[in-house]
């Protein structure tokens, strides 16, 4: 049996977001290692710039790292991302990413990755990239549309 996916974290404003209160909705954690680098700002960008398709695809995307939330709200500002939120698993360090095997302790941070949650917090996809490769946003909302016509396809 898969286990249920729980996190309690806070966002770049310091709001606490608890996937418990999350309904009814799949969700996209989009792990990327550093905030502030060239790959994982073009990847935040993406999902921001694709928020409405994710909102209509009945997921709610996350952005999320090990940086600190008062770095994570420079960095949204600096990016210009109003909608997506931006999570720190910042303290205990790593301790959410390292639940789902994506923290890389040699180096302190997580993996880039992607994983989704279906409406039960269930881990019903997740792929690690290479560190420095961008992420197809293209393949995410692919695997979407295929959930939401009852495709199995991962």
């Amino acid at each position: 049996m898969e286990k249920k996916i729980v996190f309690v974290l806070k966002n770049q404003n310091g709001q606490e977001i608890k996937s418990e209160d999350i309904k009814d909705k799949k969700i996209l954690l989009s792990f990327h290692p550093l905030a502030w680098t060239s790959v994982c700002a073009k990847q935040m960008q993406s999902i921001e710039k694709n928020y409405k398709k994710f909102l209509d695809l009945n997921t709610v995307p996350f952005g999320i790292s090990v940086d600190p939330q008062p770095s994570k709200k420079a960095w949204a500002q600096k990016l210009k991302i109003k909608k997506l939120q931006l999570l720190s698993d910042f303290w205990p360090h790593g301790e959410f990413s390292s639940s789902l095997d994506l923290f890389i302790k040699k180096f302190g941070f997580t993996a880039r990755a992607n994983v989704i949650l279906d409406e039960n917090k269930k881990i019903i996809f997740k792929k690690i990239y290479p560190i420095k490769q961008l992420p197809d946003i293209k393949e995410i909302i692919s695997f979407l549309n295929e959930k939401n016509k009852g495709g199995e396809k991962l």
